[in-house]
């Protein structure tokens, strides 16, 4: 998109993010994508010419990114507006949210930065844009949070590339704008010279938000961009394990190739590899030339001229240690701690069970809910003035913590403290339920009226309520009670 970057150098009211920062988001690009043609692509000499060779992939950049959004944006992650909660979902819904924000997730981690941009369109609908990382540009940001943006995608129009280039900015006095708000402007650039090209007839050159926020949210991992100290761009959560990576790609390349060099081979002397005349006056190889597990032997070789069997021994074991070695030392460097990851059967596999709150894994989870419930938070404000709504509204996202603490585990625990005295009903709704001190009351009212309601137990085979049933006397009891009272009487009077 160098475009788009050469429109924004001449507009001189704007800085650009400098050109390392894209240069280390293509290089994330192609270790996310599993082939670096540098890396994965060698020569080998055979004796008589050169062979280009491709390394066997593990693939453990992608695999770090899509475990960094499951445990971050997954289906039970929910967000609670009270009274947008329906028009929330519907908006949700529309835009494929739970679908398209775990892969924005994805995206963010493996190129260092993601947004959401919500926007009306012609037909009032309200959509939300997934922007990737080479997709941003940056231009002004207040101490690390950029506050001006612009981004870019790729169109066609009449047959022409072009460069769509949707800013979204404070207003300018000088033309008689708001400075207090934002507005958003959109060009259409050539692809070839970044220069200008008409909009279509549908489009709004510059539309003010009436809204003094931004309708753009980032997200980038909670890590500091070290690579580039001045960008306000982020950095991938594998950015500074390439050598870990790469040493997982060796590791298991060297692995594949035991298996393809270990095969079991067959050598022949070349005699008994000669032509042989068949009854029909055909000649046919003894063996087939085609035929990988048969080699045949120079008449020259210094041996006996018998068939030898070549069984080489398969370093499966030494191997596989030597993956869970590098798997633990990306698993670390990426924040995950150690044991995240095990080469078992010829594939990784991934801990499922609960975690320990001492891990790095849960520390560094805990780091990474933050950016990411900042912008839901901000996402769904801009969402709910979107749809026509003024004045504030509370936002509440509930984060998934099963992986660090089991939800049934939750319940009991909230059972006990409330039985004990030592917590409050409310309290310990607001806590299984994951909900705000208001819809948790609301939920201590309902339980109360179904108490009401059931209160009474009901003989629902047509009888009477149970409570208004007389029990049956038991005669023989009632006997008996009368018999010890008079000889209690016999005994007074006899004293």
């Amino acid at each position: 998109m160098g475009a788009i970057q050469t429109y924004l150098e001449k507009r001189k009211s704007f800085g650009v993010t400098a050109d390392d920062t894209y240069t280390h988001i293509s290089e994330w690009l192609d270790w996310y994508r599993g082939s670096v043609k540098t890396f994965h692509e060698y020569w080998i000499y055979d004796g008589v010419q050169s062979k280009k060779q491709e390394r066997y992939k593990l693939g453990m950049a992608k695999k770090i990114c899509e475990d960094w959004a499951n445990l971050l944006l997954n289906e039970k992650v929910s967000i609670k507006a009270g009274g947008f909660n329906t028009r929330l979902e519907e908006i949700l819904k529309f835009n494929n949210f739970r679908v398209r924000a775990n892969q924005l997730v994805e995206l963010a981690f493996a190129l260092g930065t993601g947004a959401l941009v919500e926007y009306v369109d012609a037909d009032e609908n309200i959509l939300i844009d997934y922007i990737r990382a080479d997709m941003i540009y940056p231009l002004s940001w207040d101490n690390g949070d950029i506050t001006e943006c612009a981004f870019g995608s790729a169109k066609v129009v009449n047959e022409k590339e072009c460069v769509y280039l949707q800013i979204h900015r404070h207003g300018i006095a000088e033309d008689g704008e708001d400075p207090k708000l934002y507005y958003i402007e959109n060009k259409y650039l050539d692809a070839d010279t970044g220069d200008e090209v008409p909009l279509p007839d549908d489009m709004e050159e510059l539309v003010p938000t009436m809204y003094d926020r931004p309708l753009f949210q980032i997200i980038t991992p909670n890590v500091v961009n070290n690579l580039d100290l001045d960008s306000p761009m982020g950095i991938s959560v594998f950015g500074n394990s390439i050598d870990q990576v790469k040493g997982s790609d060796l590791v298991y390349d060297s692995y594949m190739n035991e298996f393809v060099l270990g095969r079991k081979r067959i050598l022949v002397p070349i005699g008994m590899a000669k032509m042989e005349m068949q009854k029909e006056g055909v000649t046919a190889p003894v063996f087939d030339p085609n035929d990988t597990v048969y080699y045949a032997l120079p008449d020259d070789r210094n041996s006996d001229l018998k068939l030898t069997e070549v069984d080489m021994k398969i370093r499966a074991a030494e191997h596989e240690q030597g993956l869970n070695k590098t798997l633990d030392l990306i698993s670390l460097k990426c924040g995950m701690g150690t044991g995240r990851y095990k080469f078992e059967n010829g594939s990784v596999k991934t801990a499922t069970e609960v975690i320990s709150d001492k891990s790095d894994l849960y520390q560094n989870l805990k780091k990474n809910k933050i950016p990411i419930n900042a912008a839901l938070v901000a996402m769904t404000e801009v969402l709910y003035f979107l749809a026509g709504n003024s004045g504030s509204i509370t936002v509440t996202v509930d984060m998934d913590d099963s992986i660090i603490e089991d939800t049934n585990t939750t319940i009991d625990r909230n059972i006990k403290l409330v039985d004990a005295g030592l917590r409050s009903k409310l309290t310990a709704i607001m806590e299984i339920n994951k909900c705000s001190e208001e819809e948790a009351q609301k939920e201590m009212e309902r339980i109360a009226e179904d108490s009401q309601i059931t209160g009474a137990a009901v003989d629902w085979t047509g009888g009477d309520s149970v409570e208004d049933e007389e029990e049956p006397e038991d005669e023989g009891a009632e006997k008996e009670d009368e018999d010890k009272k008079d000889d209690a009487g016999n005994k007074r009077r006899a004293g």
